[in-house]
C-alpha cells in the first residue's frame, strides 16, 4: 500500500511540482495551503509524512509542527525553507522535523530525504510495535489476594536499587517478577540480559559473565563483552542462581562489592553500573549450610526477598491466565481464534498445576492445537497418575508394613518429612516418564518443567530408563 504524503504550501505551484514529483513515485499525495487546513486534514487521514514549508500565512509552520506532533505522536516531518529562512529551518528540526529541504528544490534530494523519512518512521513504528508486543508477553495476570501483595511489594521495590532474591517453585513465573522490577524502575530504557546459571557448564560461566579477550583460551578469536558489560545501566537477572558453581559465586560476590569486572584473560578493571536479580526454585538458606552456596553471596542477593506464590495458591487466577494464554497462541500463529465450552476454564481452575504457570499454558496450547472445531471439556488431557499394579511394591516405597496413620509414621521414625516428600515427588515423576515411554521432552512439558531440570530432578532421585 502506498504511503500517503501531505504537502503544506501556501504556493500553488510548489505544491502542484512537489505532487508532480511524488506521484511519480507511487506515493499518494494530498495538498494544503496554510497549517490550519493541514492539521484538519491530518485528522481526516492516516498521512504517513508532511513536508511543511516554515513561512505560512497564519499558523507558521514552526509552531504547526508542534502542533501535528501533539495530535499524532511520532509522525514524520520535513520543512521546506527558502534561502532567507534557513535559520527559520534548523529551529524547525530542533522542534522535531527529521530534515529540511532548500528551495529551489532539487528533485533527486527530495525523493532520497522522503524515502529516508518514510523508511526511518517504518522503522520506528514496528520497534514500538515490537516493544508493546514484548510488554504484553511478559505482562503479569492475575487478581487473587497472593498476587495484589506481589504487586505491592514490586511497586515499593523496582524505583529502588535494591537487589533482589526472588524464591519459588519451578514455572511460578519469576521472570516475569524480574522483567517487572525492571520495568518499573528508572533502569526501563536500559538493557535487560538475562542469563540461566543453570544451562551454562561451569567451565564457561566466568567468560559468559564477564567476557574475555582475544587468545584468552583456545578458540576466543576476537575479544568479547561479557553480560555483565552488555547489562550497563540496565538489569542483569541471574535466573537458577542456586546451580552456579561456587567459584562462580566468588568471582559474582567480587563483582557485586566493587562494581568491577574483569574479562578472562584481560589485566584492566572495567567498571559496570548493574542491577542484579536473582531468581532460584532452590532453598538457599539450605545450600548454605550445606556449604553449596556462598553465604555472603546470598546476604548479598537477598537485599529485599520476594516470593512468587505456586499456581496452586492462586487457582481464581486461572480462568484469566488461560484466556490470556489462547489469546496470544491464536494471534502468534495467525489461526483463528476457537470458541471454547462452558466448563472449561472453571475445569482447568479445579486442577493441581503442580507445573505452575508453565504447565497450564503447555495444556492450553496443547488444547488449542488438538481440539476441534471448538474447545470442549474432553479436550482437557488426563493428570498423570501413579499406575498400581496389583501385589507389586512400588520402586523406593520401604520394604516394612505402612504404619496405619500419621502419628504412627512419624512415632516411629521410619519416613521424615522430607523423605516423604522426595519418595513421593519420584513416584509422580517415574509415573509420568512411564506414561510418555520415557520421552524426556514430552514428560518435561506433562510436568512443566525444563527439560534440563528434569535431567537433574532425575539424576538426584536416581531415576534411569527401565
Amino acid at each position: 500500500m502506498a504511503e500517503t504524503i501531505l504537502v503544506v504550501d501556501d504556493e500553488k505551484n510548489i505544491r502542484r511540482t512537489l505532487r508532480m514529483v511524488l506521484d511519480a513515485e507511487d506515493f499518494e499525495t494530498l495538498e494544503a495551503s496554510s497549517a490550519e487546513e493541514a492539521i484538519e486534514l491530518l485528522g481526516a487521514h492516516d498521512i504517513d509524512l508532511v513536508i511543511l514549508d516554515v513561512r505560512l500565512p497564519g499558523m507558521s509552520g514552526i509552531d504547526a509542527i508542534a502542533e501535528m506532533r501533539t495530535r499524532r505522536e511520532g509522525l514524520p516531518i520535513l520543512v521546506m525553507s527558502g534561502h532567507g529562512t534557513i535559520s527559520d529551518a534548523v529551529l524547525a528540526v530542533q522542534r522535531g522535523a527529521l530534515d529540511f529541504l532548500e528551495k529551489p528544490l532539487d528533485r533527486d534530494r527530495v525523493l532520497v530525504s522522503v524515502r529516508h523519512a518514510v523508511r526511518t518512521s517504518k522503522l520506528e513504528r514496528e520497534v514500538r510495535a515490537l516493544k508493546q508486543d514484548a510488554e504484553t508477553r511478559y505482562e503479569m495476570i492475575g487478581t487473587s489476594a497472593v498476587m495484589r501483595r506481589l504487586y505491592v511489594e514490586l511497586e515499593k521495590v523496582a524505583p529502588t536499587r535494591g537487589r533482589v532474591l526472588i524464591t519459588g517453585e519451578s514455572g511460578t513465573g519469576k521472570e516475569l517478577i524480574a522483567r517487572a522490577i525492571h520495568r518499573l524502575s528508572p533502569r526501563r530504557e536500559a538493557p535487560f540480559v538475562k542469563v540461566n546459571c543453570a544451562a551454562i557448564p561451569a567451565e564457561l560461566i566466568e567468560s559468559e559473565l564477564f567476557g574475555y579477550e582475544r587468545g584468552a583460551f583456545t578458540g576466543a578469536q576476537g575479544r568479547k563483552k561479557g553480560l555483565f558489560e552488555l547489562a550497563h545501566g540496565g538489569t542483569l537477572f541471574l535466573d537458577e542462581i542456586g546451580d552456579m558453581s561456587l567459584a562462580a559465586q566468588a568471582k559474582v560476590l567480587r563483582a557485586l562489592q566493587s562494581g568491577e569486572i574483569t574479562r578472562v584473560g584481560g589485566e584492566s578493571a572495567i567498571a559496570v553500573d548493574v542491577r542484579v536479580v536473582a531468581a532460584t526454585n532452590k532453598d538457599l538458606e539450605e545450600a548454605v549450610k550445606r556449604g553449596e552456596f556462598r553465604e555472603d553471596l546470598f546476604f548479598r542477593l537477598a537485599v529485599v526477598p520476594i516470593r512468587s506464590p505456586s499456581l496452586r495458591e492462586r487457582l481464581e487466577d486461572v480462568p484469566a491466565l488461560a484466556s490470556s494464554f489462547l489469546d496470544e497462541f491464536w494471534r502468534e500463529n495467525g489461526i483463528r481464534p476457537k470458541p471454547i465450552d462452558h466448563g472449561v476454564l472453571d475445569a482447568l481452575g479445579s486442577r493441581p498445576w503442580p507445573g505452575n504457570v508453565r504447565e497450564l499454558r503447555n495444556v492450553v496450547e496443547r488444547m488449542a492445537i488438538l481440539s476441534g472445531d471448538r474447545i470442549t471439556v474432553g479436550d482437557l488431557p488426563e493428570i498423570p497418575r501413579v499406575p498400581v499394579t496389583p501385589g507389586a511394591v512400588p520402586l523406593a516405597m520401604p520394604s516394612t508394613p505402612a504404619p496405619s496413620s500419621a502419628s504412627a509414621l512419624a512415632s516411629n521414625g521410619s519416613e521424615t518429612l522430607r523423605e516423604h516428600r522426595d519418595r513421593a515427588e519420584r513416584e509422580y515423576i517415574l509415573a509420568t516418564l512411564r506414561a510418555c515411554e520415557w520421552n524426556i521432552s514430552k514428560a518435561a512439558t506433562l510436568l512443566g518443567v525444563e527439560r534440563t531440570n528434569l535431567h537433574k530432578k532425575m539424576r538426584a532421585l536416581g531415576l534411569r530408563r527401565e
